[in-house]
């Protein structure tokens, strides 16, 4: 995803896991606990792609309900 700031383009950008419909940013995490930590990435896709629904999947839990939050901006 490139990285746009006050109408400059820079050549930093971000990996986004991905991008359902252009409605829902994913990240995909396989860790113990979600922590603040995991929330900042799918946050920060959000904000750069304008896009205000996102998903935090972790892939180490028993049921896979219980490994998905939901994120807003």
């Amino acid at each position: 995803m490139p990285v746009t700031y006050k109408e400059l383009h820079l050549d930093c950008g971000y990996r986004v896991d991905g991008i359902v419909d252009a409605r829902v940013v994913l990240e995909l995490k396989a860790v113990e606990k979600v922590m603040g930590i995991h929330q900042a990435p799918v946050l920060t896709s959000m904000k750069l792609s304008g896009i205000t629904t996102g998903l935090l999947i972790n892939f180490n839990v028993k049921k896979p309900v219980d490994g998905i939050e939901r994120c807003k901006l």
